[in-house]
């Protein structure tokens, strides 16, 4: 009990080679000690602060066939394990140490010579020794991955189709048949909205009038769900990629997604189509439509274009 107390605690390195077989087939590259200033936790605390994170990561990887000759192209690179975890804590805050260890593992776990992937990340400003949590993952077996032809309707799949509705839009008697039309078509559905007419409440601290000027977006998101029930409001991007996984409409429930964005958007939440194209473009939307005639903003990689249904009046 010793020694797996001692294993359980001891760098991920020992732990590897205690856990191999008697004569182990496989070699290793590790990272050790990287610390990163980063922003994570589902605390109030660490919201809109950074704190060091420490990161000790062990791949297992298979021999290479060949003689290496000296020959970086032939080994798995170390920058595989820095890259995972600069790519991991760029693309989203995350709240769980468990959910950014899991990610990493997966990334490194996609290059064909990893097969075993120890991760320990562990915060060093939480408390008076190091929190933290540790992951084994392995490959589901020693053989290469399969090559799968790209199917085109599963890859229209990943790109929605994103709608921007002004209220009169949601009030609107012909929303269903919208809805119908919009559902049949390849991409999975995602619906933006923005505040309703009715004025928010005001406040002088910029921070707090952020977070209402949100909320009144996911309020109107309410109002549109109560008109259609195929119309669901989601608010975590596991949500909404689920939903778009089995062909189910969203309606954009902005606060998380905003507030936990690394490189947040630059649009005020009082600007509601302008900060739906920020999040369409992060979505890589197949297509952006805007229901009436205000002017479409301009967004590199995006496909904008009107829906102007007669009788809606896209300034309401």
């Amino acid at each position: 009990m010793s020694d797996d107390i001692r294993l359980a605690f001891a760098h991920p390195s020992e732990r590897a080679a205690t856990l191999a077989p008697a004569r182990p087939l496989r070699d290793r590259i590790s990272l050790r000690d990287h610390v990163v200033e980063v922003e994570i936790g589902a605390f109030q605390p660490e919201r809109g602060t950074t704190q060091r994170v420490r990161f000790n990561v062990v791949v297992e990887v298979r021999p290479h066939p060949a003689p290496l000759d000296d020959d970086v192209d032939r080994v798995l690179s170390y920058d595989t394990i820095t890259e995972a975890i600069e790519d991991e804590l760029s693309s989203e805050r995350l709240n769980l140490l468990e959910t950014l260890a899991e990610r990493i593992a997966e990334r490194i776990l996609a290059e064909p010579q990893a097969m075993r992937a120890f991760v320990r990340i562990e915060k060093l400003d939480r408390g008076p020794g190091a929190l933290g949590v540790e992951i084994v993952r392995d490959r589901a077996a020693d053989m290469p991955r399969p090559v799968v032809a790209i199917d085109p309707l599963a890859e229209a799949a990943h790109h929605p189709l994103v709608v921007f509705l002004s209220n009169a839009a949601i009030a609107a008697p012909d929303l269903s048949g919208w809805l119908d039309r919009w559902l049949a078509g390849p991409h999975p559905l995602v619906i933006c909205v923005g505040a309703a007419d009715t004025p928010a409440p005001q406040s002088a601290v910029p921070p707090a009038q952020r977070r209402i000027d949100l909320l009144a977006i996911e309020q109107n998101a309410w109002v549109l769900a109560g008109r259609d029930p195929r119309c669901v409001v989601r608010g975590s991007r596991t949500e909404i990629d689920w939903a778009m996984k089995h062909g189910q409409a969203t309606v954009w429930a902005p606060s998380k997604i905003v507030l936990d964005a690394v490189d947040g958007p630059s649009a005020s939440p009082r600007d509601a189509l302008a900060l739906s194209a920020w999040f369409a473009r992060g979505l890589e939307a197949a297509e952006m439509l805007v229901v009436g005639d205000q002017p479409l903003p301009r967004v590199d990689g995006l496909k904008l274009a009107h829906f102007t249904p007669v009788g809606v009046d896209s300034r309401s």
